[in-house]
């Protein structure tokens, strides 16, 4: 077992997931405005430090992402972020795209940008504690789009950010978001998602990265938000599991999913069916930012003085999705409080 497959089963075994607590400052400004909390650094670092210090962190997280403002913060002893996070038994991570920009010949589409320097920002994060990273790669369906040219770059862009990251020690995840918006229905979905997948992988090969030492995190198979198209849970881990099957190569270990704009219960639901089902070696668990942080953000800016209660609801959250990642979650234990 190479050092960075290590990390991996550190981050994600036995029903562990991680934590997306990377959302740039404009994210997190629109998250905060929207439960009427000022977002200024001190409310951001006092938010996500009840997260980081939660029972649930040291139980059932194995890796949590920051952003770059984050893993330069102290909490509010002093001590750094990563070292707050290790030494409640998880790993720092950090998501080092620097954002989805105009795609150049496909105005309508994104390319993920942050290549220019990105050697020496990953040695630093490296020295910060950081032990892994996160780049996003968006495709959007329409009756157009995502273009070859759309899947092609951003798979180009993805292979190169991870044969960096492996060059100096850490494990990238690889995530290429086939994003729910649109009309679209579940099976134009995970053709699209296929479609995506292929090229990513054929271009990590290409890029000689160490598939042992990654971890994918891919889009569930769903239909478009604003479709009409009723699916079950059932056949939304049956299609999930097939494009994975068909498309993922068997060297790499992990899969886990973004939520992707679903619900805290549907995300948790799905990937419960997905673990009920899965007959492959991936691990399958869960990289969740909102679907694991709405509850508590919303609990917490009623009374941010109420510390113990914000913690009590996020640990409920991530319990509940431990509890999908081992295929072993009901509603019965999702109402027990």
């Amino acid at each position: 077992m190479s050092e960075l497959n290590q990390i991996v089963n550190k981050i994600l075994s036995n029903g562990k997931g991680i934590l997306a607590a990377d959302e740039s400052n404009s994210t997190m400004t629109k998250r905060l405005n929207a439960v009427n909390i000022e977002s200024n650094d001190k409310n951001r670092l006092a938010f996500r430090e009840l997260l980081f210090s939660s029972q649930s962190i040291k139980q059932c997280i194995g890796g949590v992402i920051l952003y770059d403002e984050t893993i330069r913060q102290k909490d509010s002893n002093g001590i750094s972020i990563p070292d707050l996070i290790i030494s409640n038994g998880a790993l720092p991570g950090i998501k080092v795209d620097t954002g989805a920009k105009s795609l150049a010949g496909s105005k309508e589409e994104k390319i993920t940008e942050g290549l220019d320097g990105l050697r020496e920002r990953l040695k630093e994060y490296y020295e910060l504690g950081a032990r892994f990273t996160k780049w996003r790669g968006v495709y959007t369906i329409t009756d157009k789009y995502p273009s070859k040219l759309c899947i092609s770059s951003n798979a180009h862009a993805l292979a190169r950010y991870s044969a960096l990251v492996q060059e100096v020690g850490m494990v990238p995840i690889i995530e290429p978001e086939v994003l729910m918006d649109g009309t679209h229905d579940v099976m134009t979905c995970f053709k699209k998602t296929a479609e995506v997948l292929q090229k990513c992988f054929e271009e990590l090969e290409m890029n000689n990265v160490d598939l042992s030492g990654t971890i994918l995190k891919p889009n569930m198979i769903l239909p478009g938000k604003d479709s009409k198209e009723k699916i079950s849970s059932y056949d939304i881990a049956k299609l999930t599991l097939e494009c994975l099957k068909n498309n993922v190569p068997k060297s790499v270990p992990a899969i886990a999913f973004l939520s992707g704009g679903q619900s805290d219960i549907d995300a948790t639901d799905h990937l419960n069916q997905i673990n009920i089902m899965n007959d492959t070696d991936f691990i399958m668990s869960y990289s969740y930012g909102r679907a694991l942080q709405q509850s508590a953000l919303k609990f917490w800016s009623k009374d941010i003085m109420n510390k113990l209660g914000t913690q009590n609801v996020f640990d409920h959250r991530v319990k509940m999705c431990s509890f999908a990642a081992r295929g072993k979650w009901s509603e019965s234990i999702e109402n027990s409080k």
